[in-house]
C-alpha cells in the first residue's frame, strides 16, 4: 500500500499474510537445515551433537555483529518506501554491503586462527573438541556471505518482496542439504567428513545464496539504487545508529545462548545433547513469529514514513494476534508427543528422557513466545534499536543466565528446571514488549 488509505479487517490480514508467509516459509526452511544437519550429525553420536551445537553457537556469537545490519537496512528501505522516495530504497542496501565487506572479512580471518582457544573457553572434554573446532572454522568462512544474505534479507522484506528472501533460502538450504549427505559420510566418492563437512557444506551454500541474491539485486532494484551509489555520511551514520544496537543484541543474545548451553554442558553430555536437539527444535518453532515480526517491522516502518503512527501501532498489535494463533497450533505437536519429534534425532534412550518434560513446556509456551518476538522486531522497525538492546539485554543477561547458573550447575536441579526458567524468561520478554509497544516511545525514532 503506497497511499495514504488505512486497511481494515480482512484487507489488513491478506497484507499480513502477503509480507509474512514468504518469509516464514524461507525463514523454515533455514531451520529445517539445522534440523537436518543435526540429523545428519546425531548419527555420529552424542559428542559430535554436543560439538555441533557449541560450534554453531559460537559461530552465531562470532556472527552477530555484521546480522545486526539487516535491522538497519530494513528500517530505511522501507521507511524510504513509505515517504515515497523508491528510486533510493536499495541505497541503504548498498552501504550494509559495504559495512559488512569490511569488517567480515579481517573479522572472520582472526577467529579462525583463535577457534581452538575460543572451543576451550566453552568445553574442556576433548571428544567435544575434537568435533567441534573444525566444524567452527568452516562455518567461520561462511561470515562474510551470511552478512550480505541478512542485508539483502533487510532490504527484500523492507520493500515488500519476500517472495524473493523466500525462494533464495529455499535455493540455499537445498544445496546445503545435498553437501551435507555428500560431505559428512563420504557418498559419491567424497571424503567422509563427519561433522566438519556439515560445517563445509553451510559455508557453500550460504555462498551460493548470496550469488542468487546479488543477481536478484542486479535484475530487480537498479531503479532502486542497488550498486549505483552509497548512502551520504548522514546515511551511513543512521544505518550504523539502528544497526549498532540490533548487532549488539544479536551478540548479546548469542553469548548468551553459547553461555546457557556451556551452562548445561557442566551438567552433563547427554543434557547438552539434549538441550542440541531441542534449541534447534525451538529455532524451528519460533520462525513464525519471527516471520510475522518482520512484517511488522516493514508494515510499521512504511507507516510511520507516511506519518501514521496510529496506524503503526494497529500493524504491531494485529501481527501479533496472527502470530499467536498460528504459534499457538505449532506448539500443540511438541506438547501432545515430544517423544515422536525429539526420537527423530536422540537415539539413545537415557537422553531421549531427559528432553521430553522441558519439550512439553516449550510447547505450551509457545504461543505467548510469539508475544515478545512479533513486537521486539515491530520496534526494530519503527528504528528504536537502543530500547530494543536494553529490555534483551537486561531479561537475558540480568535475570535469566545467573538463575540458570543458580539452578543448574549450582544447585543441580536437572534439565527441566533449566528449560523452565528459560520459559518464564521468554514470558518475562513478551510481557516487556508489549508494555513498551503500548507505550508509543518507538514512535519518536529518526529514520
Amino acid at each position: 500500500m503506497s497511499e495514504g488509505k488505512l486497511l481494515e479487517g480482512s484487507d489488513r490480514r491478506r497484507r499480513i499474510l502477503t509480507l509474512a508467509l514468504p518469509i516464514i516459509v524461507g525463514m523454515l526452511s533455514q531451520n529445517v537445515l539445522n534440523l537436518v544437519d543435526t540429523g545428519f550429525v546425531g548419527g555420529l553420536g552424542d559428542d559430535a551433537l554436543a560439538g555441533v551445537g557449541l560450534g554453531g553457537f559460537l559461530n552465531f556469537l562470532a556472527s552477530a555483529l555484521v546480522l545486526g545490519i539487516s535491522a538497519g537496512v530494513q528500517a530505511m528501505s522501507a521507511r524510504r518506501l513509505g515517504e515515497g522516495r523508491r528510486s533510493e530504497a536499495a541505497i541503504p542496501l548498498n552501504g550494509g554491503l559495504l559495512i559488512v565487506l569490511g569488517f567480515a572479512v579481517p573479522w572472520s580471518a582472526l577467529l579462525h586462527w583463535l577457534a581452538p582457544n575460543l572451543f576451550a573457553l566453552v568445553t574442556h572434554d576433548a571428544a567435544v573438541l575434537e568435533q567441534g573446532v573444525p566444524y567452527l572454522r568452516a562455518r567461520l568462512v561462511g561470515m562474510l556471505a551470511m552478512g550480505a544474505n541478512f542485508a539483502f534479507r533487510g532490504f527484500w522484506n523492507g520493500t515488500d518482496r519476500s517472495k524473493l528472501y523466500m525462494r533464495t533460502l529455499v535455493t540455499m538450504h537445498l544445496t546445503n542439504i545435498a553437501l551435507d549427505w555428500v560431505l559428512i559420510y563420504g557418498h559419491l566418492g567424497a571424503p567422509a567428513m563427519g561433522a566438519e563437512g556439515a560445517g563445509v557444506a553451510s559455508s557453500i551454500a550460504t555462498y551460493v545464496g548470496m550469488a542468487q541474491y546479488i543477481y536478484l539485486g542486479l535484475k530487480t532494484a537498479r531503479g532502486e539504487g542497488f550498486l549505483r551509489g552509497l548512502p551520504d555520511r548522514e546515511s551511513f551514520l543512521t544505518i550504523a545508529r539502528l544497526s549498532l544496537p540490533a548487532s549488539l543484541q544479536q551478540l548479546f543474545f548469542a553469548g548468551g545462548m553459547t553461555l546457557f548451553m556451556v551452562f548445561v554442558g557442566r551438567v552433563g553430555t547427554m543434557e547438552l545433547a539434549a538441550s542440541k536437539v531441542m534449541v534447534d527444535l525451538l529455532l524451528v518453532a519460533i520462525l513464525p513469529s519471527l516471520g510475522f515480526g518482520l512484517a511488522a517491522a516493514s508494515l510499521v516502518g512504511q507507516a510511520l514514513g507516511r506519518g501514521q503512527v496510529d496506524d503503526a501501532k494497529r500493524w504491531g498489535w494485529d501481527v501479533m494476534r496472527l502470530a499467536m494463533v498460528v504459534s499457538g497450533v505449532i506448539g500443540l505437536p511438541a506438547l501432545l508427543m515430544p517423544e515422536v519429534l525429539l526420537g527423530i534425532f536422540l537415539h539413545d534412550p537415557t537422553t531421549l528422557a531427559l528432553a521430553v518434560t522441558p519439550m512439553r513446556i516449550v510447547g505450551a509456551s509457545l504461543a505467548f513466545d510469539s508475544v515478545g518476538l512479533v513486537l521486539m522486531n515491530a520496534m526494530l522497525g519503527a528504528g528504536d534499536s537502543r530500547r530494543v538492546l536494553g529490555i534483551a539485554l537486561g531479561l537475558q543477561w540480568g535475570i535469566f543466565l545467573p538463575v540458570v547458573w543458580f539452578l543448574g550447575p549450582h544447585l543441580g536441579l536437572g534439565l527441566t528446571v533449566i528449560w523452565l526458567a528459560q520459559v518464564v524468561y521468554r514470558l518475562l520478554q513478551a510481557l516487556a514488549f508489549s508494555r513498551a509497544w503500548a507505550g508509543g516511545a518507538w514512535a519518536e525514532a529518526k529514520v
